[in-house]
């Protein structure tokens, strides 16, 4: 099972710069121990700062070498053409697999202000992917955006709460991209709709998931902090749909979505102090290593 992480982009600190080099002390620390991914979210009107992903990843690509980046677009949000232009230029500051994950998105403020629609996201998601992906083949010689990636491109397409957007995952996605909230019972769920519409395109299936994640060597400050977490309603999570304990723990509880068929798991660190956020970060190299063997 490959380990990656999507840094968290939002921050509570006061000041901007003290959040900004939280994020790049994150990324370095990833790469020292040498995760399978580095990626970043997307979101925005935001009430405390958030770091805007196309900016703070062309930053953070100074710090990776690890292996694949990858940066989530809520394509319904985004103008195609941009989005394929961000896109060929972050990926021209990495030989590694470029990843764009993506999905419908949420939030009809969020839509309303960046003036999409919510009723149309299905349809709008898949009409921008399809022109993402037809400025980067060069299809049409009147419409051409550069630089355009020389390395692979994949596309994790999220969808969590409706068949419908998992089917969407199989047919047009080179993943699925499970959401965090889900514990291994309605992932496993889901999953066989998946398996299901990837049999039925005679497709390879690749799942992959989130997980928001809190692992330290002293497991009991791990559960602590967890529970503070919970109680305050944490993301509107289960308790069991988060990975929380020391390197072991953590293992054991991944391992389900292992042995459900998930070959890689996308960690993000909990809202917790930097402190323990970066020793989160290098242990999740153990906990990969202890899940694996």
């Amino acid at each position: 099972m490959k380990v990656g992480l999507s840094i968290a982009s939002a921050s509570f600190e006061s000041d901007p710069y003290v959040g900004a080099q939280s994020i790049i002390e994150r990324a370095r620390e990833a790469n020292q121990v040498g995760l399978d991914l580095l990626s970043l979210g997307d979101h925005h009107l935001t009430p405390v700062n958030y770091f805007q992903n196309v900016p703070m990843l062309g930053r953070l690509l100074a710090e990776w070498q690890a292996g694949p980046v990858g940066c989530l677009f809520l394509l319904p949000l985004w103008n195609p053409v941009l989005v394929a232009e961000q896109v060929g230029t972050l990926a021209a500051l990495t030989k590694a697999t470029f990843v764009v994950q993506t999905g419908v998105g949420d939030g009809e403020e969020t839509f309303k202000a960046m003036g999409a629609s919510m009723k149309t996201r299905g349809a709008d998601l898949e009409k921008k992917i399809e022109i993402i992906k037809s400025l980067f083949a060069k299809s049409d010689s009147d419409l051409q955006v550069n630089p355009v990636p020389t390395q692979k491109i994949e596309w994790w397409i999220g969808a969590s709460t409706s068949k419908e957007g998992i089917r969407r995952a199989a047919r047009i996605g080179d993943a699925w991209y499970a959401a965090p909230f889900l514990n291994a019972s309605k992932a496993g769920e889901l999953l066989e709709y998946y398996l299901e519409a990837c049999e039925c395109l005679d497709k390879k299936p690749r799942p992959i998931i989130r997980k928001d994640v809190i692992v330290l060597k002293d497991g009991r400050k791990a559960e602590e902090l967890g529970d503070q977490l919970m109680e305050k309603g944490y993301r509107a999570m289960q308790r069991d749909a988060v990975i929380v304990g020391n390197p072991e723990q953590a293992a054991e509880q991944l391992r389900p979505y292992k042995e459900l068929g998930f070959s890689e798991v996308t960690c993000r660190c909990m809202t917790i102090p930097q402190k323990e956020a970066i020793e989160t970060i290098s242990l999740l190299g153990e906990v990969r290593s202890l899940i694996n063997n």
